[in-house]
């Protein structure tokens, strides 16, 4: 067997275990476990509007010190890095082979799924290092990695820029993901065949709902970046917890935090939905 046959033979298996059942099982672990922290942000962020929250980040951080804290927490942990994992996986192999549906092999769309797969490998990793006792990678506070980022970087030749387009890019992501949650553009990924009346009009509502919310929370981000890098000041850089604590600070007060809160919590229950019925 010649080397290009080889290549071809290896191409195919690498295709086959990307449509493989282990794949499917994985990518759908995956969003259980990012239902489960989103919902968990959710309920942290919604305890800090009305109280101080009990020392609790409402971020990855602190989700994941929630789980811990439950009966078999350490067991749970490594379930959800290992469900973050195969959430890594799938995108990976939607990086090299394409997507679902009939223009999932677009070169933007893989590359959009390459970039979701470093960014669930992070958080895999994260989460996975604090299941194994590094209790400063997944957990530490999400304000004070931003704000030490952002320092280093505008030390750098052209940080401000650096940090700036940084920012505006966020603001883009988050522009881009409330967008498609506003126009239900997430029901081609779905099974909705499958779905029943009710069950079609709960997805939705959670659907654009908490997307457009998580969206939102990611402008809002984007926005505190943007004027770090105009001020030089990377304590004006936020975090997730300290973002969402923002918006106890607008007019609105503590409501509009437990209003994104229970935005944030219908992502994470979205997600499940995502689980049963995301076409893989």
């Amino acid at each position: 067997m010649n080397a290009n046959a080889l290549s071809m033979n290896a191409r195919g298996q690498a295709r086959r275990a990307a449509r493989s059942r282990a794949m499917d099982v994985g990518a759908r672990a995956g969003f259980v476990a990012r239902g489960v922290i989103y919902l968990l942000v959710g309920l942290l962020a919604l305890r800090i509007a009305f109280s101080d929250g009990g020392g609790k980040q409402a971020d990855r951080g602190g989700a994941l010190s929630e789980v811990a804290e439950q009966p078999f927490g350490h067991i749970l942990l490594w379930a959800l890095g290992a469900a973050l994992a195969g959430m890594a996986l799938w995108r990976l192999s939607e990086a090299f082979f394409g997507q679902a549906g009939p223009d999932g092999g677009k070169p933007g769309k893989r590359a959009m799924a390459a970039g979701r797969f470093l960014f669930y490998a992070f958080v895999a990793y994260s989460v996975l290092s604090y299941a194994a006792g590094d209790g400063g990678s997944g957990s530490g506070s999400s304000d004070r990695q931003t704000e030490d980022v952002t320092a280093r970087a505008l030390q750098w030749t052209g940080g401000p820029w650096i940090v700036g387009v940084a920012g505006a890019a966020v603001i883009g992501a988050g522009l881009w993901m409330a967008y498609r949650a506003a126009a239900r553009k997430y029901r081609k990924h779905l099974k909705t065949g499958e779905m029943t009346r009710r069950t079609r009009q709960a997805v939705d509502i959670t659907g654009v709902f908490g997307g457009t919310v998580r969206g939102a929370v990611f402008v809002t981000a984007g926005g505190f970046a943007i004027a770090a890098a105009v001020r030089h000041e990377p304590g004006r850089a936020k975090g997730m917890d300290d973002t969402l604590r923002s918006f106890t600070e607008t007019p609105a007060g503590p409501w509009l935090l437990a209003f994104v809160a229970v935005g944030l919590a219908a992502f994470g229950l979205f997600s499940w939905a995502n689980a049963r019925y995301r076409r893989i």
